[in-house]
This record gives structure tokens, sequence and C-alpha cells, in this order.
């Protein structure tokens, strides 16, 4: 059920479709008595996609999901295990094309394997499964391996885990795939904005991981962040990312998969 309304309502809410559908609302309004109100919709929709697209709204929605965690500190020896979160693959269009398509997040992949380069006793693994409401049989995993040997990694050295199809799954599966024992050391590898949300989803599924944050989208300084940038150059796709970030931790705070709001580099 959590499931379906994410992908449902929690789409349906995002900024840019929310108000496209209530754009075409105020233009079905034109042509009644409602008319006047239909304008005035139309107004006052037209004002919150220009702050939504221009603003640097997203920025500042993204920048403390992405100051959260700092980077991770190797100082403490090699880790046992290194979890690379899915998303950068497009199942679909990969099986289409019979080849593996990154259309997002590719540093999530990159990073798992120059870790694992770099640490070659530590285990490998790639969790994820299909993100589409009406479930296939293509799934994200089926094509990580693929890409990881294009990088270097041997086909045998990675675990997959094909079953999840959000990040809670990818928490529960991976958790129960590899049985992570006390004291082991384990990296999870995702996009800094969703680090927190993750890191709070495996924490409350009894596996300690330790963030290793990439895929920045803002800077540090307030001067980017606070810089205002063109529609076209992703605004608004920065702030329904943000929000749907956003949206995330605040669902799974109020049904209690997650301990806190926005999960910080200490247990909360």
């Amino acid at each position: 059920m959590f499931f379906a309304l994410s992908k449902t309502l929690g789409v349906m809410a995002l900024p840019t479709n929310l108000l496209l559908g209530l754009g075409l609302l105020g233009v079905l309004l034109c042509a009644t008595r409602w008319a006047r109100f239909g304008r005035r919709l139309l107004v006052t929709i037209m004002l919150l996609l220009a702050i939504c697209g221009f603003s640097p709204l997203g920025n500042v929605l993204l920048y403390p999901l992405e100051s959260r965690f700092p980077p991770w500190n190797p100082a403490g020896g090699p880790p046992d295990g290194i979890i690379v979160l899915g998303g950068p693959i497009d199942p679909d269009l990969s099986v289409e094309h019979g080849t593996p398509v990154i259309h997002s997040a590719p540093d999530r992949i990159v990073a798992g394997a120059a870790l694992a380069l770099k640490y070659p006793d530590a285990r490998l693994v790639f969790t994820g499964g299909s993100p589409n409401l009406i479930a296939n049989d293509v799934r994200e995993a089926d094509y990580a391996a693929a890409v990881f040997e294009s990088l270097g990694i041997a086909r045998s050295r990675l675990m997959v885990e094909r079953r999840s199809r959000n990040t809670h799954e990818n928490a529960e599966f991976t958790r129960d795939m590899v049985l992570p024992k006390p004291g082991e050391r384990w990296l999870l590898v995702t996009s800094a904005f969703h680090m927190p949300r993750a890191i709070g989803l495996f924490r409350k599924a009894g596996f300690a991981v330790q963030p290793y944050p990439v895929d920045w989208r803002v800077g540090r300084k307030w001067s980017e962040i606070l810089e205002f940038s063109p529609i076209a150059d992703d605004g608004l796709g920065r702030t329904d990312l943000a929000l749907r970030e956003w949206m995330g931790l605040t669902a799974y705070r109020l049904t209690g998969r997650t301990d806190a709001l926005l999960p910080g580099s200490a247990v909360e």
C-alpha cells in the first residue's frame, strides 16, 4: 500500500505535476461561470511555477539534506562491505536496447566500483529491483553486473538484490541477504540528498551502515546555493527532487519506518 501511494499520490503531489494540474483546472474554469476564479488561479500558478523554477528554492531545500553527513573517514580501517543503492540504471530502457542504460546518479556506481577496487577484500552489493507500480520481470540489478564489470569489477564478486522496489525494501532485503555481523563496517553509497532517508531506514532495519554520500546537486557556498537558475537548467527538477525527499522523510517518520525526521551522523 505504501509503495502504491508513493507512486500515485506522491507523484501527483510534486510541485510540477500539482501546479500543472491546477493550471489545467484554471483553463477549464475560464470557460464557465467561475471564469474569474479560473483567471486568478492561472496567475497564482504562474507565480508559483516561477518561484519553483527560477528561484533558489530547490537548492535551499536540498542543502540541509546534502550537508547532513560528512565525507566518510577511512581512518577507522577498511570496510567489510560496500552497498550501492539502485537508481542509476533504467531497467525498461535497458531491456529495450539490450544494454545497460544509466539515466541518473552515475556517481553511485562509479564510487562503488572505485571503493571495491581500493578494498578488494570488501563484499560488494548492489540493491535495486523495479520501481514500476505495475510490476514486470525487468529489474535494475539484472544489469548491474555488466556495468560493474566494465569498470573492472569481477562479475563473481558482486552480490545483487533484485526484489526491492524502494529504499525501505533495499534496507530489509539487503540485511537479510548479507546477514551483517556485529562490529562489521558496511558503507552505504547513495546520493547525498537521499542519504538521510536511506540511513534512517537502514538503522530501523537493524543494519548499522556508514554513509558514503555521492552525487551532490548543490555547492557549499551560499553564493552558489542562493543562485537563481533558469527552468531549463533543472530549476523545477531540483525543487521536485528536494520536496520528494522531504515528503518521503515525513511519511516514513509518521508511519514509524524511521526513528527521526532527519537522521544525522549520530543515532537520534
